[in-house]
């Protein structure tokens, strides 16, 4: 071997926090922070960690391998990997670009003369061929970096691939500590994260919270003398990141406090939570009709409104929202919630997603003939899919006011992801360029999407969005009258 690079890893966290987080040995390890506050490059120093204390095979070698994600390669490039070299560039060989993924291979000998043999193998989940490689992953274990970004279905994959590598038939030794690590700025109360650390905390996780960088008092922030990390920022880091940043963002990235921040250019800027969402759930009115929304595809959803005639007013009453559902299964389980839910209601002509029409590879049923099948009658497909109509069914009446001075268009609490999807959710994602900013021309696909356009559909059977046709043959659907009502 050539000569060895000196190894430095013997750095003292910066908090107590950090400190029980870098000595755990849970299975699966978790922190939470705000921005700044040290936690990634600790991430960085519990895998090198790991790497050195893995138990040296007959021959006085320490094998093992683990996988860093991130959910875009933009990040895993800027951030995850950059990070990751500034730290270890001189203890391996890196190696970027060609079929395989970013990943480095480092051997280095210890004190003791055994010698760490490692790699670390990079994915972004933005590429389908990095999906599919970590189902055949055999490692020792991940680094979920920025996990709130992530699916939960990855994190339940990983879980089961790592402990493999070494092994006796690899490697001449078992593993000596194998799992997941993670790190996150504060995620929503709806987001899995959230529902694993603070409701069921599942045996052999353990989640770390360190304290915010400042503290809240009523509507304000002051700096929070205990933050951890402080002592490697700039002078009044946080006191000064606050200028220039709404309430939420500051909540969230800056005191570490759970709550919802967009990312990106949001699909819907005429939506303002609190004008437009409803201080209380909503009690739908059992003498008016309900309207339905379908988006179809692998992830379906549901949006249901209900029109008030005596104020021209449309509310998002509920959604019905799935994950990974085809229609065969999505329509049963659809009408038994709509049964236990709104018993005895009437539906009036609701609207969905025009593809609903396209026959499956594995079917020769549609969508909406499926829908039918299980006694859901009062939803088409709208005679248009333009995005420019289907925006403008949701915009138009969020602009438009009552005759009580509110918006034509509100929202319940209840329907959680539309509320978050019409926050910012749903949105053009930025483009990583240098300069002013820029995004995408097509709404990001995802969690939030397919509720939004739901919604979107719901509005447009009702006869909103009419007036971003530029034809002069209206082929849209009619608005609502009361007496064209479905019962099932």
């Amino acid at each position: 071997m050539s000569e060895q690079p000196t190894i430095q890893i013997q750095t003292k966290p910066q908090g107590k926090v950090l400190s029980n987080y870098r000595y755990s040995t849970a299975r699966v390890q978790m922190i939470r922070g705000p921005l700044g506050s040290g936690k990634t490059m600790e991430s960085c120093q519990k895998i090198f960690a790991f790497m050195c204390n893995q138990q040296p095979n007959e021959e006085g070698i320490r094998p093992s391998r683990f996988v860093a994600i991130r959910n875009t390669f933009p990040d895993l490039a800027n951030t995850t990997i950059k990070d990751w070299l500034e730290l270890y560039r001189d203890l391996g060989h890196y190696t970027q670009g060609g079929v395989e993924p970013p990943h480095q291979n480092l051997e280095f000998e210890l004190d003791d003369g055994t010698i760490v043999n490692s790699e670390i193998i990079f994915l972004a989940l933005d590429r389908e061929d990095s999906v599919k490689k970590l189902r055949g992953t055999q490692v020792t274990g991940f680094w979920l970096n920025e996990a709130k970004e992530l699916p939960k279905s990855i994190i339940d994959m990983a879980d089961l691939r790592h402990g493999r590598y070494p092994s006796k038939a690899a490697g001449g030794i078992d593993c000596t500590w194998h799992g997941m690590i993670g790190d996150y700025n504060s995620p929503d109360e709806d987001h899995w994260i959230y529902k694993l650390s603070e409701i069921t905390k599942p045996k052999g996780w353990e989640f770390f919270h360190q304290p915010g960088g400042l503290i809240r008092e009523g509507e304000k922030f002051k700096e929070n003398l205990d933050a951890e990390n402080v002592h490697n920022l700039p002078e009044g880091y946080y006191v000064r990141g606050m200028e220039g940043k709404d309430f939420e963002w500051i909540k969230v990235n800056l005191a570490n406090e759970y709550g919802f921040v967009m990312d990106g250019k949001p699909v819907y800027p005429e939506y303002v939570d609190s004008t437009h969402c409803l201080a209380d759930v909503y009690e739908p009115d059992q003498s008016l009709p309900l309207t339905l929304g379908i988006d179809f595809g692998r992830t379906p959803a549901c949006a249901i409104f209900q029109f008030v005639p005596v104020m021209g007013r449309w509310v998002a009453v509920d959604e019905f929202v799935t994950e990974d559902m085809s229609a065969t299964s999505f329509a049963p389980e659809l009408k038994r919630y709509l049964d236990r839910e709104y018993p005895n209601f009437k539906f009036a002509r609701g609207g969905g997603d025009p593809s609903g029409m396209n026959r499956g590879q594995a079917t020769d049923d549609v969508a909406f003939s499926i829908l039918r099948k299980h006694g859901i009658n009062c939803v088409f497909p709208t005679n248009t899919n333009k995005p420019a109509v289907r925006r403008a069914a949701i915009i138009d009446p969020m602009k438009r006011l009552c005759m009580d001075g509110k918006p034509a268009f509100m929202i319940s609490p209840k329907a959680k992801n539309l509320r978050k999807g019409l926050m910012g959710g749903f949105c053009y994602r930025r483009i990583q360029v240098a300069g002013d900013a820029r995004y995408s021309d097509e709404p990001d696909k995802n969690q939030y999407s397919h509720i939004c356009e739901a919604a979107e559909y719901a509005l447009m059977a009702g006869g909103e969005g009419r007036k971003a046709i530029t034809t002069t043959n209206n082929n849209f659907s009619k608005p609502i009258k009361i007496s064209d009502w479905s019962v099932f």
